[in-house]
């Protein structure tokens, strides 16, 4: 009797399921999402139950119908004669999973649905229920509803097939058996295997890269060692195929075992050697496989082993803990094979594209993985001298470069997009810039506004800023929020690349006027840093106030858009009053200050160069008063300044950086740690009577006020976040602080 079977699998490994199954001698099949539909007898479903490598489950279907109410859910199952497939007294449990549906949401709901008409079933025919064994039950009904089409399959091998049998299921391994055996095939080693070659896995962990491919070596059913299976219990079982089976793959592994190639793992850890040790006894490869104990430096082949294949899951980052240590441990490991390992090939599953880079090695074109729900590289490579290189860390300007130049290309032959892949289109990022533009450009039109936000990884796939300054053109400033070391790099540049295609068509500004910033953490004093030399400075207006900025020297632009609204408050604040710029940038608070009336301004910043920007944007400004610059360290002038308490001022800004390990400081300084100081001795330069404004970008940032007994400190954050910030309320904390 034919019967329609689904065979599931991790996704990206429906082509080799679909190559496995071929092999096992299915031939009506169709591959499709985490998967592949078949169709034949029972004994061709046991027999991919029992030499399926790849395969999570093989489903049964037993019944497809329409759900447009939770009552044709349950009638759809009562419509199925279960006596049939079980007893009233065995037990049984339900999975069930649901997609773009509107009637059944919750897979819990639905579960207790089928279980429900089951039950019920039972009940009104044998006044006897069966029971719930969500572990081992008699039989496993899988229940998959898809919009109105529900699809509902027994599940004939009743736990994943990924567990082989060999492993301590107390402890928790970092690979799969069957992504393991995916890796495995993809590599090739079943070739390598028949033709007597060695495979090594130099950081062997729990043994399960060594353990499959042992089993494909010796022509061993991964599923030989299980005791369970979903269709052994079940009522229309036939025993006697399933036996046929299994005699005749215990016969192939007693051949098999006898032409096993060279086999060995090394790994560092002394408990983890003991555990792989466990889990070849529990496999019965028992001195069919060498594991030692052995550092990855010291990996290296006797010389009477036939070069084969060198494979392992190296750390992703997470295990070691550190960045640094685990790009050491890459590199350290490309050295290792270049210095030992010439004339083998070698594979690894990574999950960041940069540490792969770190082994010097070009590989192959990668192919696309998931370890669980993280999506991974698998890099082959072959150690020979001609494929070796001496990793360079691109520069962020290089990377600049790269992506402008794809960006480019796109803009000018679309057709291209198919050879560049993965580059994503774009249209929901378009889309959201389209919307923010029409709102903010009415806004910023209404008030008198030439430089404004106009996106802010408002979806986080696209995490871009894009700002726009109208100046003697229109100017448009992306800065991407660097991606964490996780994602994939290509990926990351080609997104970026799409997006600077379509800002363009979207603003409708010259590709030439949109330039591309890359915002990453900053080390030492690389705020103060330039980008460029191209010393090329623009004007704009805000609030009536001439302010230059620059689109290419720096990473910022020589305004904080974001203090808009407080600078604009400080102007109206102003007339007669004397002014304290601290960590002043650009000044541009203080001109709003001077432009307002301002008797007298202080600016204090360590950078001559920000000085000089401040001197040259007041000088744009017909002002009043007397304006003072002074470099200094903030903290440092502060602190005598308010032992002296000679100074007085009306009005003061404070907006300290959120860290700071300057050269030109003589201590780090810390925004969360040293505000409190900072506001003592700003509170000692204000008069009676006096204001003073503290603003912070730090979003983790927590203010006490309990510590500060003799002021009084109004939140005004939520005031002083302008129209177009308004996506992102905490890009900056605010609070107005008076004297008691």
């Amino acid at each position: 009797m034919t019967h329609n079977f689904f065979a599931t699998t991790p996704k990206a490994l429906e082509d080799i399921l679909t190559t496995e199954l071929r092999t096992l001698g299915v031939t009506q099949l169709k591959a499709t999402t985490a998967g592949v539909a078949f169709s034949g007898n029972l004994e061709t479903a046991y027999r991919v139950c029992l030499w399926s490598r790849v395969a999570n489950r093989v489903l049964l279907q037993l019944s497809k119908f329409e759900v447009r109410s939770q009552n044709d859910l349950y009638a759809a199952v009562q419509k199925i004669n279960w006596f049939e497939h079980f007893n009233a007294e065995d037990t049984f449990a339900v999975s069930f999973s649901s997609k773009n549906s509107t009637v059944i949401t919750n897979s819990h709901f639905g579960a207790l649905k089928v279980k429900d008409a089951i039950v019920d079933q039972m009940r009104a025919k044998f006044g006897v229920r069966p029971s719930i064994n969500t572990e081992r039950p008699h039989i496993r009904i899988n229940v998959h509803l898809n919009g109105e089409n529900a699809e509902l399959s027994l599940d004939l091998s009743g736990e994943s097939l990924h567990r082989r049998g060999y492993r301590d299921v107390s402890i928790e391994a970092p690979m799969k058996e069957n992504l393991a055996a995916a890796i495995l095939l993809r590599c090739g080693w079943a070739k390598m295997a028949a033709e007597g070659k060695s495979l090594l896995d130099p950081m062997c962990g729990s043994g399960t890269l060594l353990l499959e491919g042992a089993m494909i070596a010796a022509d061993c059913a991964p599923a030989l060692g299980r005791d369970y299976f979903g269709f052994l219990g079940w009522k229309k079982h036939d025993k006697e195929c399933w036996q046929n089976l299994r005699r005749d793959a215990e016969w192939r592994k007693i051949v098999g075992m006898k032409k096993l190639p060279m086999i060995v793992g090394f790994d560092k850890n002394k408990n983890t050697v003991n555990t792989a040790l466990a889990h070849v006894a529990n496999a019965g490869f028992q001195g069919k496989i060498h594991i030692e104990r052995r550092d990855i430096l010291d990996a290296k082949p006797p010389e009477s082993w036939t070069a084969g294949l060198v494979v392992c899951n190296p750390p992703y980052g997470e295990r070691l803990g550190d960045e640094a240590e685990t790009a050491i441990l890459y590199e350290q490991f490309g050295q290792t094979l270049k210095n030992n390992f010439t004339g083998w090939q070698a594979a690894l599953i990574i999950s960041n594209p940069e540490l792969g880079f770190r082994l010097g090695i070009r590989s192959q074109k990668p192919i696309t993985l998931f370890n669980g729900a993280l999506e991974c590289r698998l890099l082959r490579l072959s150690i020979e001298e001609k494929t070796f290189f001496i990793p360079k860390e691109r520069t962020v300007e290089e990377r600049i470069e790269h992506v402008i130049e794809v960006a480019t290309q796109l803009n000018e032959t679309p057709e291209i997009k198919e050879d560049l892949t993965p580059v994503e289109p774009a249209p929901m990022f378009a889309n959201r810039l389209q919307k923010n533009l029409k709102k903010l450009s009415k806004w910023a039109k209404q008030h008198n506004v030439f430089a404004y936000r106009v996106y802010d990884a408002d979806l986080p796939e696209y995490a871009v800023a894009i700002d726009i300054y109208h100046s003697d053109k229109t100017w448009v400033n992306v800065q991407e929020y660097e991606p964490p070391k996780s994602v994939d790099q290509h990926k990351a540049d080609m997104r970026l690349a799409s997006l600077l295609a379509e800002i363009p068509n979207v603003l409708k500004v010259p590709k030439e006027q949109v330039l591309l910033k890359i915002r990453r953490k900053q080390r030492s004093t690389e705020q103060y840093e330039k980008q460029a030399e191209s010393d090329v400075f623009h004007e704009i207006i805000e609030g009536g106030c001439k302010l230059l900025v620059n689109f290419e020297n720096y990473l910022d632009t020589g305004i904080f858009l974001d203090h808009r609204s407080i600078r604009l408050q400080i102007q109206k604040q102003a007339q007669g009053k004397r002014f304290l710029n601290l960590f002043a940038y650009t000044g541009s608070a203080t001109v709003h200050a001077a432009v307002g009336g301002a008797t007298v301004t202080t600016t204090v910043d360590m950078s001559n160069t920000y000085l000089q920007w401040a001197k040259n944007n007041l000088a744009l400004n017909s002002t009043i008063g007397r304006h003072e610059f002074i470099q200094a360290d903030c903290v440092e002038w502060l602190e005598n300044e308010a032992k002296k308490a000679s100074r007085q001022y009306d009005l003061i800004f404070l907006d300290p950086p959120t860290f700071s390990n300057s050269k030109r400081m003589e201590e780090i300084f810390d925004v969360q740690r040293d505000y409190i100081q900072l506001i003592q001795h700003a509170t000692k330069l204000l008069t009676p009577d006096g204001v003073l404004y503290f603003s912070t970008n730090f979003r983790k940032f927590k203010f006490d006020e309990s510590i500060f007994k003799n002021l009084k400190i109004t939140d005004i954050t939520v005031q002083t976040i302008p129209e177009d910030f308004v996506r992102n309320q905490k890009i900056h904390y605010c609070w107005k602080i008076t004297k008691m």
